[in-house]
């Protein structure tokens, strides 16, 4: 039994050492197994990278594949492109090198800067030529690799698709794309500059005299010639980048604007008077006075000194390039205004005074013809050209309609009446100093050429004397107006008046005048006798006729007849009185505007009056000055009488009206239309 228990321990004891030594291989195994899972999760990634590098490692060691010749023949493809690629990337390398000098201020040094803008311009032209051969080579390369298999499929896509990049800029023909746009910031700053030279230089011209036609007839350069060097070198880099057109419009602004600075200080709002803003030409006389001087100071200085610079500036580049700048700098500164301001003036009402005020406006236009053709005669200058033609037409047109308007409408005023006061009429006075101011050395000359002009365009031979005729039928024609118009007097002595008004008007303002020369000594000495013909009528029939009312016919002094001379000294004087009276309220109305003619008048009236009154009184004065009613009879003292004489005929503001100056459409007293025809002086 002890056996069998040993025996059984015995085996008991060998199952539990097998036990053991499976649990400690179980152990191991697991042991084993889980370092070995470790190992596997490490491997997965390092295989997954090696399974992502084999297309690499297939495609680098394909050409190692690849047909033994192109793997040869690569080699020469590669180095013919990169070597224009490696001249590119070199020459870019060099644009942003120049980057820092381009973007600082052309006005430290200006040649400098042109000279480094000038290398830019040549890298570009390089990388604008070069960039495409580059790229052609690289495609070539690239086709090589592709159709030989030398390369990877991908990475020559790739390659492919960043020089489709590069073609397609290429293409845009945009430099923006090749220096980042560095030369057009250049070109900026060069503008900049370009506007910043002419701007501080250009300078309004000062107005100093008010004689402004008299000053020197050529202006100079308003530029000194370093500038206008710095502005030439400036024009040749932005013309070759097509940047002219800019660089004029810059030049024409700033210009335009110094001339337009120069002409405000001569306060020319006047230019922009419509014909609804005056009445008649006389009231804006004195602005036409202006004009022609404004103009003629414009055009000899202003516009003088811009077309000089113009060339000076652009001559480099060719006359329509020049003379079109200045065009325009003329037509934006102001002679447009100049020229329309004149047209205005010429759409006037037609009235005489306007003839005057049209030939100083072609004798301006005269004296400037040779500088118009200069200055505005090119192409550019069309519109100048045309406003100037028009308004010398105008001008021609009006004064020549007017010239031959005058003799009508003298002939017109015929049928209205004469002054009620007997004094000058104002056609008279108007027409004679009108004729003598068209023949007088300002205007002769003048309206002769403005009529051999109006002729020539109607196909007519002007002839010499035409002038001087036209200006005798006038003055003939005046004459008959006087004839008819003393006849046409109710009260003659009135008419006497008038004719000796007249008469010594004429003889007095035409001696020694040129119209008085043409009429001739014997046509002035006529009026003269006619003057001194109605002044002795005047007086028979008028003054003269008061001394018969102080007769001493029946006047004997003795002492039984004294209350009968009384009696008749009394009725005698209030018969003098009452004569004189009415005479002296008649005639107080009267006017002779001539002070010598006045004066002489009085004195003769005086004299002719005075000294029976005097003498009469002295006589019988005594008789009625002690009567109670004495005041009835001895009215007026000597002295009294003598200024009641002297004071006769002075004028008065009240005229006799005419046609000179008056509003289109507008009538004298008796009603007369002034205009003959629609085309009549208005």
């Amino acid at each position: 039994m002890d056996q069998s228990a040993s025996g059984n321990d015995c085996k008991n004891n060998f199952c539990i050492d097998k036990l053991i030594a499976a649990r400690k291989s179980l152990k191991l195994s697991l042991e084993k197994s889980r370092t070995l899972g470790l190992a596997l999760e490490k491997a997965g990634p390092r295989l997954e990278e090696i399974n992502q590098r084999l297309p690499s490692l297939e495609a680098a060691v394909r050409p190692i594949r690849a047909d033994k010749d192109a793997l040869v023949a690569v080699g020469g493809h590669i180095n013919r492109a990169v070597g224009p690629a490696a001249a590119v990337l070199k020459v870019f390398d060099a644009v942003h090198g120049l980057e820092k000098s381009l973007l600082s201020d052309p006005r430290n040094d200006l040649p400098g800067y042109l000279s480094v803008l000038k290398r830019l311009e040549e890298a570009l032209r390089f990388l604008g030529d070069n960039c495409g051969l580059a790229i052609q080579w690289l495609e070539d390369i690239i086709e090589y690799l592709e159709d030989n298999r030398v390369a990877d499929r991908m990475y020559l896509s790739n390659l492919k698709t960043s020089l489709k990049g590069l073609r397609e800029l290429q293409n845009d023909g945009e430099r923006v794309h090749l220096d980042g746009g560095l030369l057009d910031a250049a070109l900026d700053k060069l503008e900049n500059e370009f506007r910043r030279l002419l701007t501080e230089h250009s300078v309004p011209l000062p107005m100093s005299s008010p004689s402004l036609g008299e000053q020197a007839c050529i202006a100079p350069s308003p530029l000194p010639v370093t500038v206008i060097q710095k502005l030439q070198a400036i024009l040749g880099r932005l013309i070759a980048n097509n940047r002219l057109e800019k660089c004029i419009t810059i030049y024409v602004e700033v210009r335009s604007s110094n001339v337009r600075a120069s002409l405000k200080a001569l306060d020319l709002d006047y230019l922009e008077i419509s014909i609804s803003e005056f009445n008649n030409v006389q009231s804006i006389e004195g602005y036409i006075e202006q004009w022609g001087k404004h103009l003629e100071f414009a055009v000899k200085h202003l516009f003088e000194a811009d077309f000089k610079l113009c060339n000076d500036v652009f001559e480099r580049i060719g006359l329509d390039v020049w003379m079109g700048c200045f065009a325009k700098i003329a037509a934006q500164a102001g002679i447009l205004a100049f020229l329309q301001f004149g047209r205005t003036i010429t759409e006037s009402k037609k009235e005489p005074v306007k003839l005057l005020k049209l030939l100083d406006i072609f004798s301006s236009l005269n004296k400037l013809r040779l500088d118009f053709n200069r200055l505005f005669g090119g192409a550019a200058c069309a519109e100048i050209q045309n406003l100037t033609r028009d308004l010398i037409k105008g001008v021609i047109d009006g004064a020549a309609e007017i010239f031959w308007e005058i003799f009508f409408q003298v002939e017109l005023q015929r049928q209205s009446p004469p002054p009620q006061d007997g004094s000058i009429p104002r056609l008279v006075s108007f027409i004679t100093d009108y004729c003598n101011e068209l023949l007088g050395d300002n205007y002769r000359p003048i309206l002769s050429q403005v009529l051999v002009i109006h002729q020539s365009w109607k196909q007519k031979k002007f002839q010499e004397m035409i002038l001087v005729n036209e200006v005798l039928k006038i003055i003939k024609a005046v004459d008959l107006n006087l004839e008819t118009w003393v006849k046409a007097y109710g009260d003659a002595t009135l008419s006497c008046v008038f004719a000796m008004n007249c008469h010594w008007h004429l003889y007095k303002h035409l001696k020694g005048t040129k119209l008085g020369e043409l009429m001739g000594d014997s046509w002035l000495k006529e009026h003269e006798q006619y003057k001194e013909y109605y002044s002795a009528i005047f007086l028979r029939e008028s003054w003269g006729k008061l001394p018969s009312h102080l007769s001493r016919e029946g006047l004997i002094l003795f002492s039984g007849s004294r209350a009968t001379a009384r009696d008749l000294v009394k009725k005698r004087l209030k018969t003098f009185n009452e004569a004189f009276d009415e005479m002296f309220r008649k005639q107080s109305v009267w006017v002779i505007p001539e002070r010598d003619l006045r004066e002489k008048t009085c004195q003769l009236i005086v004299q002719t009056v005075l000294p029976v009154y005097r003498s009469y009184m002295q006589t019988y004065g005594p008789l009625v000055e002690k009567d109670a009613s004495s005041s009835k009879y001895a009215k007026y003292t000597v002295q009294g009488l003598e200024q009641m004489l002297l004071s006769l005929f002075l004028p008065r503001r009240e005229r006799y009206g005419s046609f000179k100056g008056r509003p289109t459409g507008s009538k004298i007293d008796n009603g007369v239309d002034l205009r003959r025809t629609a085309s009549a002086v208005a």
